[in-house]
């Protein structure tokens, strides 16, 4: 693949996971824009995580007929219409059906994507341009907060999307300079595969493992500028923004991950480390110091992401033939329990109050520790 590809494409992915997270560090504000409450707010994240559960599939299917290029394209021009439309907005009720259009487009996007960089590197190097491919997906997950957050401060929160917009619409006029990519056979989805692989304790249990982590993780990450607001930072958008610095630990962590594992006696014993990193980064969010939160930010995405980076790899040593399944079904749980947790841990934290929240989410974690314990007993 020519370098100037790679980079069109690792553009197209940092801005489809920037237009994912972007309203993140905005919640607050556009709970008081639109008088709705905060677990309200919530869902514009939650409605565009929750067709990433399933979607893929249906999109996997749709490429045997279509190209990933064209697939790509046309998706990456309503996402950017979509923006304009959020810009526009003035009911709550139509932004969170537009953030649910941006969820259903957002799949089309990352499927068309990963299917042509599958497709189009060289032999030999898939595995390196899926790692910085990933890398790209952690940067954009900060920049659209970071720049969100910076350009909301500044000029009002609509213009985050308006920028969001032009840069999508540039790079759908970047990727008509893309090659077409050969064509991909894919596997047919047949539910007896799925229950043959959900039947394997090992599978099942890393599944549940990958659903706990990141439920607590998108959760933290969705609430922690509500915490902010109540403890009376007086954090500008800017200010909650820079609080996400910390998802750049996750770049370091992904690179790293397999010499821990290494040092430490293979992957699941990492994946360990993880989910106790993890859990111990809680505490950093007991108290009401910004500076302390800020750090536990790093120490919080480096134990998701140190169990994030390794999954994967631990699952796909499975049948080839099973491999398309076990990676659907992965992104399946994945993101299955970031939908459940950037809203209904909310209902506690409202309910009974921050630590009870915390409490809540250190039991999830803890539950994901025990099944990873006893996957290392049982080999």
């Amino acid at each position: 693949m020519h370098i100037s590809h790679l980079l069109i494409v690792q553009y197209c992915a940092i801005l489809v996971f920037s237009s994912l997270y972007a309203p993140q560090p905005l919640l607050p504000v556009l709970a008081e824009a639109f008088a709705v409450s905060e677990a309200r707010a919530s869902l514009l994240i939650t409605v565009a995580l929750l067709p990433l559960a399933i979607a893929p599939v249906a999109y996997g299917f749709l490429l045997q007929r279509l190209s990933a290029r064209r697939l790509l394209i046309g998706a990456t021009w309503l996402l950017a219409v979509t923006q304009v439309a959020v810009y526009l907005v003035t009911s709550f009720e139509l932004l969170l059906a537009l953030r649910l259009a941006q969820g259903l487009i957002i799949p089309a996007m990352l499927t068309s994507l990963m299917t042509y960089l599958a497709a189009s590197a060289p032999p030999g190097q898939i595995a390196r341009v899926m790692a910085i491919y990933i890398a790209a997906s952690v940067l954009g997950g900060f920049l659209g907060r970071m720049i969100s957050g910076l350009i909301s401060t500044q000029f009002g929160w609509r213009w985050s999307f308006l920028f969001l917009a032009v840069a999508i619409a540039l790079c759908a006029l970047l990727l008509q300079r893309l090659k077409a990519d050969p064509p991909v056979s894919f596997q047919r989805l047949d539910p007896r595969t799925i229950l043959q692989v959900l039947r394997q304790p090992s599978f099942l249990r890393l599944y549940l493992v990958v659903f706990c982590a990141f439920g607590a993780f998108a959760s933290l990450l969705n609430f922690l500028p509500f915490r902010l607001v109540e403890l009376g930072t007086g954090l500008s958008e800017t200010g909650i923004a820079f609080m996400y610095a910390g998802y750049l630990m996750g770049v370091v962590t992904s690179l790293l991950s397999l010499r821990i594992a290494a040092h430490i006696g293979g992957a699941v014993n990492a994946m360990l480390l993880g989910s106790a990193v993890f859990l111990a980064a809680l505490l950093f969010f007991t108290g009401a110091q910004v500076w302390v939160m800020f750090v536990g930010m790093f120490v919080l995405c480096a134990g998701m992401f140190l169990i994030h980076s390794l999954a994967p790899g631990v699952l796909n040593q499975a049948n080839g033939e099973q491999r398309g399944v076990v990676n659907g079904l992965y992104l399946a749980f994945y993101y299955a329990g970031g939908t459940t947790g950037s809203f209904l841990p909310g209902f506690l934290y409202h309910g009974l109050g921050w630590y009870a929240y915390l409490g809540a989410l250190a039991v999830t974690l803890s539950f994901g520790g025990w099944l990873l314990w006893t996957l290392r007993r049982t080999g």
